[in-house]
């Protein structure tokens, strides 16, 4: 598991053994402990129309279905998308294959939501084009709940690459990391095993400052912006490794 991963990593990276580890690492409670906390903070109305992306496998999209919300989810895994379709039946909920920089820009949606630390998936032109198209897909007066565990006041106080082993169920995950300076990146290489089945990827997260992040964001008509460390509601905090930002489209 060594050399440079693509910038382009996460056209190839979500297939079945990844996605379907995550789809079981993640308790529903967790889910259900976020999306309480985008109702809350956002102040969503009964039958908000939401965009949920990128969407993964859409536990997100599914939960804010099942509470009684249009949802769009959008991603680019086509296993994800399927898996998502499947678990749809008998939600208002529909589910899109595209690039996270690829969504609806008609200004419909209510809110739009980009959790499980996927903001940090582009560069930074990338990531312009991004937050544009969200700009451009949320209404004046909607909102916009970011997650995002790579922030550079989170992840570099006392950063340390250490080797780690995961498990849930037949599925075992060796997670090893490395900080590239020059590029203000890290690299998450994994190596996932099922059985036979063996599969070494690498996942880039590109690190910004929250400064950064609102810069961005004000660009294009995001404002009153709001810091959280956890669903819980407690304050960001330097070193804190989680953050959720909460913005209004104000212009």
């Amino acid at each position: 598991m060594s050399g440079t991963p693509s910038s382009t990593w996460y056209e190839d990276f979500f297939t079945e053994l990844p996605n379907e580890f995550w789809r079981r690492a993640v308790p529903p409670e967790v889910t259900v402990d976020e999306i309480d906390f985008v109702e809350r903070r956002l102040g969503l109305a009964p039958r908000s129309l939401v965009l949920d992306v990128p969407c993964g496998s859409g536990r997100h999209s599914l939960e804010l279905a099942r509470r009684g919300h249009r949802v769009t989810g959008v991603d680019l895994s086509a296993e994800a998308i399927g898996h998502a379709r499947r678990a749809a039946a008998g939600l208002d909920v529909d589910f899109v294959r595209a690039d996270m920089r690829d969504v609806p820009r008609d200004g419909g949606f209510d809110a739009a939501v980009c959790l499980g630390n996927s903001f940090g998936y582009l560069e930074l032109d990338g990531l312009r084009e991004f937050v544009a198209a969200l700009g451009a897909a949320v209404r004046p007066g909607g909102g916009l709940v970011v997650d995002f565990a790579a922030a550079a006041e989170s992840v570099l106080p006392g950063y340390r690459a250490e080797p780690r082993t995961m498990r849930t169920g037949d599925i075992t995950v060796l997670a090893t990391g490395e900080y590239d300076v020059i590029g203000s990146r890290m690299f998450s290489r994994y190596r996932f095993t099922r059985g036979d089945e063996e599969l070494d990827v690498t996942a880039i997260h590109h690190v910004y400052t929250v400064a950064q992040i609102v810069e961005l964001l004000s660009r294009h008509g995001f404002g009153d912006v709001e810091l959280f460390g956890g669903t819980d509601g407690e304050p960001f905090a330097v070193g804190g490794g989680r953050l959720l930002l909460v913005a209004r489209r104000t212009s």
